[in-house]
């Protein structure tokens, strides 16, 4: 006995009758296209040896800078015949004895010795810490108390723990805006160059379109922010660097916060801009004002990370401020209410940076040919 089969035309009237596969939602949408691009990047071997070597880079620079710290635990002090009691048995502490204080000063002033412990009438406790430029914190925490601070030159002040942590939130926020804001660039004018772009927007809105890009790459560049995070916790753990550990936290907090809102603006119109050309080697027509804007921050925060007028002018900047308002956390120059006035200046153009993003690209991800004014694909 066999099977009762159905005929063609029976077949073909049962698809005709069946229901239409309902459309995705927007957020369906825009998860899909965000799915395929966190999976198009990890796929990428490029991408994961270029993201293994940062690590690696960052592990080592973190321990050896948690190493130096400990090395560099010894202080070496001048002292007189008259301050030589205030600092007698103080621990980690090299001695210099000279004959008067303008010797002490000389030798603070060539670098020869870090401070000089001298008498002083006019402090409390009878004597005063004379330093260059930098007060180095394990003397005043060996002393008893706290002595009143001479600083000679204030103007050079250096701190090179400071150093590289703004060296740290520069290249973090560089590299990860720079790699994912062109991988950005590229995705979108690849589906433009190829027209695979006109069958997405046959299927998806091209707001959803352009929204699961910027998803997509948000997470993927979060995703190494947060684990640089965690491998600099894990170096100053293992160099024992706890208290610093503990001051960084916040500022590392903040970063991430800020980087998250920076990088959507960023990536919006990193989509938009690349919406206005047709072939690869048009992208830079548009894109390089976008990295100069990646740039700045990092140049800016590495030549003046220790003024605080440029730090307080980048920290109210959008796309500066992921970079200067967690420096100024970390040196301690910002009122608790600044970093919530600049994330709500962030915020406010993080929204019109989207809405702008979003109109140039609608206008111009169908246009073909030669690069789409600013102007017209602005104005639809």
């Amino acid at each position: 006995m066999t099977a009762p089969t159905t005929s063609p035309t029976a077949q073909t009237a049962a698809r005709r009758a069946a229901p239409p596969a309902a459309a995705p939602t927007f957020a369906q949408s825009v998860w899909l296209v965000a799915e395929r691009e966190i999976g198009s990047k990890l796929r990428s071997k490029s991408f994961l040896i270029s993201f293994g070597i940062l690590f690696v880079l960052a592990l080592a620079g973190v321990i050896w800078a948690g190493f130096s710290a400990k090395d560099s635990s010894t202080t070496r002090v001048a002292v007189t015949s008259a301050s030589a009691q205030y600092v007698d048995g103080v621990p980690g502490l090299e001695v210099i004895e000279v004959a008067d204080d303008a010797a002490a000063e000389a030798l603070v002033k060539d670098g020869t010795v870090d401070a000089a412990v001298l008498g002083d009438t006019a402090s409390p406790l009878g004597y005063s810490v004379v330093v260059e430029s930098d007060v180095p914190s394990n003397l005043l925490m060996s002393l008893s108390q706290s002595p009143s601070v001479v600083v000679l030159d204030p103007a050079s002040s250096t701190n090179w723990i400071g150093y590289i942590a703004a060296i740290g939130f520069g290249v973090v926020f560089l590299f990860a805006a720079q790699t994912f804001g062109a991988t950005i660039a590229q995705s979108v004018v690849e589906e433009k160059q190829t027209r695979v772009v006109e069958l997405l927007i046959s299927a998806i809105p091209a707001r959803a379109l352009l929204a699961g890009k910027v998803v997509g790459n948000t997470i993927l560049a979060m995703g190494q922010v947060v684990i640089l995070a965690a491998i600099a916790v894990i170096g100053l753990t293992v160099t024992g660097q706890s208290e610093f550990l503990q001051g960084v936290g916040g500022p590392i907090a903040s970063f991430a916060v800020f980087f998250l809102f920076g990088f959507v603006l960023l990536a919006a119109l990193f989509a938009a801009a690349a919406a206005m050309v047709s072939r690869q080697e048009d992208i830079g027509a548009t894109t390089t004002p976008l990295m100069f804007l990646i740039l700045g921050p990092y140049f800016l925060v590495i030549f003046f990370w220790n003024n605080p007028t440029v730090l307080t002018i980048m920290s109210y900047v959008p796309f500066s401020a992921p970079v200067g308002m967690p420096v100024r956390l970390f040196l301690g120059q910002a009122q608790w209410w600044e970093p919530l006035v600049s994330l709500a200046i962030l915020l406010v153009t993080c929204v019109l940076a989207i809405w702008a993003g979003a109109r140039i690209y609608e206008n111009s991800i169908l246009r073909m040919g030669g690069r789409v004014k600013l102007g017209e694909a602005f104005a639809g």
